[in-house]
Order: C-alpha cells, then structure tokens, then sequence
C-alpha cells in the first residue's frame, strides 16, 4: 500500500544496516566477523575468577576471503 512519507534525517548508518522507506518485500541484511581471542576472553558473570599466568593467541589465517557476502537478495 502506497504511503506518504515527511521529512526524513538520517544520522548514521553502520556498515550492515537496512533503509527503507516505502513498501518492501524482502529484507536481509548480511554481515560477517572474525574473532580471535586469548585464554579468559569473553566471560560475562558476578565473581569471575580467571588465574592465567601467561596466553598467546596466534593466528596464521592464509584464506583472504572466509565466507563471501554476494547476491544479497
């Protein structure tokens, strides 16, 4: 159903966000991340403990491209 639509200011966009005005049929954003973290990364609580004298994290990533993004439709 056809819509009308006022004055729109738009701030910020991230890199994997969707804007829309107007009618729609199918959204999908896609994004990828890659991650590399040492011993006692990401833990989330009360009264976490983590005791580690030494932690190396290393990384030997050969592959350029790990998981392409294309035809997004």
């Amino acid at each position: 159903m056809p819509a009308k639509v006022g004055a729109v200011k738009v701030i910020s966009l991230s890199s994997s966000s969707i804007f829309n005005i107007g009618d729609v049929y199918n959204m999908a954003p896609e994004a990828t991340a890659k991650t590399f973290a040492g011993g006692g990364s990401f833990n989330t609580g009360d009264g976490i403990r983590i005791n580690i004298n030494r932690s190396d994290t290393f990384i030997n990533d050969s592959e350029f491209i790990d998981q392409p993004i294309i035809n997004n439709a």
